[in-house]
C-alpha cells in the first residue's frame, strides 16, 4: 500500500504491486528513479535494480512464505520447488545465493525452520511430534538434532526456559 501511494504521488503508472515487486508499463527516467528511491527510504524500502540482488530476495521470499505462512507440505523436494517457482536451475540459484549471502540456501532454510519451530514451541499448542510433522521433519529426532545444531539447546530445554527468546525475521 505504501508503494502504491508513493507511485501515485509521483504520477508513475504501474500495472501491479506485490510484495517485493512492482510491474511498471514504462521504464523510469533517472529523475523518477531517484525521486521514488528517496520517497521510499523513510518507509524502510529501497529500489533494487541489480537482477542478482532481486533474485536473492525472491529466494528469501519463497523460503519465508514456505516456512512461516504455508501449512501445506511440499509434494516435491525443496530444490525442485524453488527451481519451478523462480524458473531457474537450482544449481545456479544455490551458487548465486552462497556467493552473495555467505551461507547456503539449505542453511538459510534450516534457520527459518528452527525459528518457526521455536515459535510453535512458545505457542504451546502442539507437542514436539506434531511440530515435527507440521514442519516436514522425518522424525522428532531429526528436528531435535537440527534444533540443537542451530540453537545449542534441545527443544525440551528451550521449552522449559522461562524467558523464551526468538530472533525476529528481519534479523535472520
Amino acid at each position: 500500500m505504501v508503494v502504491k501511494a508513493e507511485l501515485e504521488k509521483l504520477g508513475i503508472p504501474y500495472n501491479n504491486v506485490e510484495l517485493g515487486q512492482v510491474d511498471l508499463p514504462i521504464d523510469l527516467t533517472a529523475s523518477q528513479r531517484q525521486a521514488l528511491n528517496t520517497i521510499l527510504l523513510p518507509s524502510g524500502l529501497e529500489l533494487m535494480e541489480d537482477k542478482k540482488a532481486v533474485l536473492i530476495e525472491k529466494i528469501k521470499q519463497v523460503i519465508v512464505e514456505l516456512v512461516h505462512y504455508s501449512d501445506e507440505p511440499l509434494e516435491i523436494n525443496f530444490s525442485e520447488h524453488l527451481s519451478k517457482k523462480l524458473s531457474y536451475d537450482y544449481t545456479y540459484l544455490s551458487n548465486l545465493f552462497s556467493e552473495t549471502e555467505g551461507t547456503t540456501i539449505e542453511r538459510y532454510l534450516m534457520i527459518h525452520k528452527i525459528e518457526r519451530v521455536k515459535e510453535l514451541i512458545i505457542y504451546n499448542e502442539l507437542n514436539l511430534t506434531e511440530i515435527a510433522w507440521k514442519m516436514n521433519y522425518s522424525s522428532v529426532a531429526h528436528l531435535s538434532h537440527q534444533f540443537k545444531k542451530i540453537t545449542g539447546l534441545t527443544p525440551s530445554f528451550f521449552k522449559s526456559i522461562k524467558n523464551k527468546k526468538r530472533t525476529g525475521l528481519d534479523n535472520v
